[in-house]
């Protein structure tokens, strides 16, 4: 099974060369985000907690700003209350995680969506379609993780780490539903251009 990882730091590569050839501030943000290894559910997850000062699972307009000057978007205040009142979907004058999410989470040709769906059945063994640590087992082996070798870990604790990486980060149950697999796999698929470069990448990860 892939390293989410190794995911990360390729799509990090490519998106660092996408930067150049877009002025949309919205797929700047997802760029930029990419760019530092921030892909899917689990990375955009650690944005929104970065950018949200006072932790309260939302977003305002000042911390919204902030947070798109860390991410190196300077932009005038106009422009940036034009692309707050995108990401607010609602009009509640404040930003929550799904609306972060949803904004960000580029569209996916149907090819992409397919192969995704494929590496989840295959890790979904019972079909009820949630992967649990129960689907993972003769699936996922856990021996070869480096904190399960040296003791750290048991096989279960490696199982739900993996779980983790595409499970929502506010509400981490150790289930991962079609949703949340295919939102991490979405920020993955945003600094891929070639839907066949990203049906081969899913293929050799998952071995399909």
């Amino acid at each position: 099974m892939p390293g989410t990882a190794r995911h990360d730091r390729e799509m990090a590569i490519q998106a660092k060369k996408n930067l150049s050839k877009t002025t949309d501030p919205v797929e700047r943000l997802r760029l930029q985000c990419l760019a530092r290894g921030s892909a899917g559910i689990k990375g955009l997850g650690r944005v929104f907690r970065i950018m949200d000062d006072d932790n309260s699972r939302t977003l305002d307009f000042k911390e919204f700003v902030k947070g798109l000057n860390d991410y190196a978007m300077m932009i005038d205040k106009e422009e940036a209350q034009e692309i707050f009142r995108i990401f607010d979907k609602d009009g509640s004058g404040t930003i929550d995680f799904d609306e972060f999410l949803v904004t960000l989470r580029p569209p996916m040709s149907k090819a992409r969506k397919e192969i995704i769906m494929q590496a989840f059945r295959k890790l979904d063994k019972t079909g009820d379609g949630v992967i649990t640590i129960e689907d993972l087992r003769g699936v996922y082996n856990a021996k070869h993780h480096p904190k399960y070798q040296n003791g750290d870990w048991t096989e279960d604790q490696v199982f739900r780490a993996f779980l983790d990486n595409f499970d929502s980060p506010y509400d981490k149950d150790g289930k991962v539903t079609k949703d949340e697999f295919l939102n991490y796999y979405s920020g993955v698929s945003a600094s891929v251009d070639s839907d066949a470069y990203f049906i081969l990448m899913m293929k050799k990860s998952w071995k399909l």
